[in-house]
């Protein structure tokens, strides 16, 4: 049972993140909401709330390390607790190498979806340990293999799945939870 769980999901204002808090929610999880586009936030913490949940919503630029650590204050500060980080946000691309006129795109990406989900942990792990919790990285097949026009995105992802599956051995004696999940094109 989620019963009283919290969980923090980033990248909760559409897609993944939005349907997992929902589905978070119906099985009695308070659920906080992160994402840097708060009207959407709100949207969806109105949505978990009519279907008789607990959420909270709050801005969060998970490529801003103050913004993480604000993030899991507020939720500590609301719920009490942190019982599991779902690492969800992400910023993709759909260009060849050899097209990009500025790789400093590339950076972009990388901020997003490694440095956000290594800010996450980071602020997130104190509490983590304590609840003994969980922590859920979402990546992409790209993790497992290169796409071509998805170079940066895939060598982002692969990134993210290194730092998870080296976060997973580190944490095995304090009965945290580290699960990777990698969808297919959403």
């Amino acid at each position: 049972s989620l019963r009283n769980n919290v969980f923090v999901i980033t990248g909760a204002s559409t897609g993944i993140g939005e349907a997992l808090a929902y589905r978070l929610s119906e099985r009695g999880a308070k659920v906080v909401l992160a994402a840097r586009r708060i009207e959407e936030l709100h949207r969806v913490e109105a949505a978990v709330r009519e279907r008789g949940g607990q959420a909270l919503a709050v801005a969060c630029d998970v490529t801003q390390r103050a913004d993480c650590q604000r993030l899991v204050d507020e939720t500590v500060a609301k719920f009490g607790s942190l019982d599991g980080l779902i690492v969800n946000a992400g910023a993709t691309m759909w260009a060849r190498f050899e097209d990009i006129a500025d790789p400093a795109m590339l950076e972009r990406l990388m901020q997003v979806n490694y440095m956000g989900a290594v800010y996450c942990v980071h602020a997130a792990l104190p509490h983590l340990r304590r609840s003994r919790g969980r922590i859920v990285g979402i990546a992409s097949l790209t993790a497992l293999t290169g796409v071509p026009t998805r170079s940066g995105y895939a060598a982002s992802k692969h990134a993210m799945r290194g730092f998870f599956d080296s976060l997973r051995i580190e944490l095995g004696d304090a009965g945290i939870s580290v699960t990777m999940i990698y969808p297919g094109f959403v």
